[in-house]
C-alpha cells in the first residue's frame, strides 16, 4: 500500500499533538510552500503562530468569563501620541509581565478619562494570554462583595478567592468614598496579597487623598506602605479621551457650528 500523502501525515500528527490552530492553518501554509513563497522555516513559524493565537484566544475568552473584565482593551489600541506624558518604554516593560513574576504592584494615577483603566485592562489581558489567573473590579464593587461575604459568614472564603489571582485590578479608587468598615476589609485583602501576588490599581486622586477616601489616615498609610513597597507608578497628565470623542462627535453632528457665520446674520447682529 502506498503511504498517505505528506499533507495527511502532517495533519494526523498535528491532531495527535492536539494542535487545532496549526491544523486549521496547514493547507494555507502548504500552498505557500508549493508556490515557492514560503520557506520551511517560515512554514513552521506560521503553524506555531496559528496555534499560539488560538490558545491565547481561548485563554482570553475564559478570562473574560471568570475575571469580570468589562471589555477588551489592548496596548496596541492605546494612543500614546494623545498622551505624551506616558512613558512608552515603561508601559512596554510592564507588558512583559516581569512585575508579575516579582509580585510587584502597578498604580496608574491621573484625572478621569486619560486612559488609566485602558492600560490596567491591557495588562490584565496580557497576563490572561500568558496563562495567569486575573480578576477585575472597581473599589466599590470589591468592598461591597467583601461586606456581603462578611454578613453571610463567608468572608474568609471571599478573601481567599480574591487573593488567589496572579493579577487583581482595582479600578476607580477615589471616585466614590467607602465606609470605614469597607476600608478595613479592603486593607485585609491588600495585606493578604502583599508580596504574594500583584495588584494593579487606578485612581484619580493623589496618595495624600487616600486617607479621606478610606476614612482613616492611619489605615491609608498602612495600605500605601504595602502597595508602594514594590510598586511601579505611572502618572498620566493629559486630556480626556472621552472629552476628545465628545468634541469629535459634536463636530460631526453639528458641522455648521465650525463654519463662518453667514453675512446676513452678521448684518442682523450689527443692526
Amino acid at each position: 500500500m502506498r503511504p498517505p500523502p505528506r499533507r495527511d501525515r502532517i495533519a494526523a500528527q498535528l491532531a495527535d499533538l492536539k494542535m487545532p490552530g496549526a491544523l486549521e492553518a496547514l493547507d494555507e501554509v502548504l500552498r505557500g510552500i508549493d508556490g515557492g513563497g514560503t520557506t520551511a522555516g517560515e512554514a513552521i513559524e506560521r503553524l506555531l503562530a496559528a496555534q499560539i493565537a488560538l490558545r491565547n484566544g481561548r485563554r482570553l475568552e475564559a478570562a473574560m468569563r471568570s475575571s469580570r473584565l468589562p471589555c477588551v482593551k489592548t496596548l496596541a489600541d492605546f494612543d500614546f501620541a494623545f498622551q505624551p506624558s506616558v512613558k512608552r518604554e515603561q508601559v512596554d516593560a510592564l507588558h512583559e509581565l516581569g512585575f508579575l513574576q516579582r509580585q510587584e504592584n502597578v498604580v496608574f494615577l491621573g484625572p478621569p478619562g486619560v486612559g488609566k483603566t485602558h492600560l490596567a485592562i491591557s495588562l490584565a489581558i496580557t497576563a490572561a494570554e500568558s496563562g495567569r489567573k486575573i480578576y477585575f473590579g472597581t473599589l466599590t464593587d470589591l468592598v461591597n462583595s467583601l461586606e456581603e461575604a462578611k454578613a453571610a459568614g463567608r468572608l474568609e472564603r471571599r478573601l481567599k478567592t480574591l487573593t488567589h489571582p496572579a493579577l487583581l485590578v482595582v479600578d476607580e479608587i477615589g471616585y466614590l468614598p467607602v465606609t470605614q468598615s469597607g476600608a478595613v476589609l479592603f486593607f485585609q485583602l491588600i495585606n493578604r496579597r502583599y508580596e504574594r501576588a500583584s495588584t494593579v490599581l487606578t485612581s484619580n486622586k493623589g496618595f495624600e487623598e487616600w486617607g479621606r477616601i478610606l476614612g482613616d489616615e492611619v489605615m491609608a498609610a498602612a495600605l500605601l506602605d504595602r502597595l508602594l513597597h514594590r510598586c511601579h507608578i505611572v502618572n498620566i497628565r493629559g486630556n480626556s479621551y472621552r472629552m476628545r470623542r465628545h468634541a469629535e462627535l459634536s463636530k460631526a453632528i453639528h458641522p455648521l457650528a465650525t463654519r463662518t457665520t453667514p453675512a446676513s446674520s452678521t448684518r442682523e447682529a450689527a443692526s
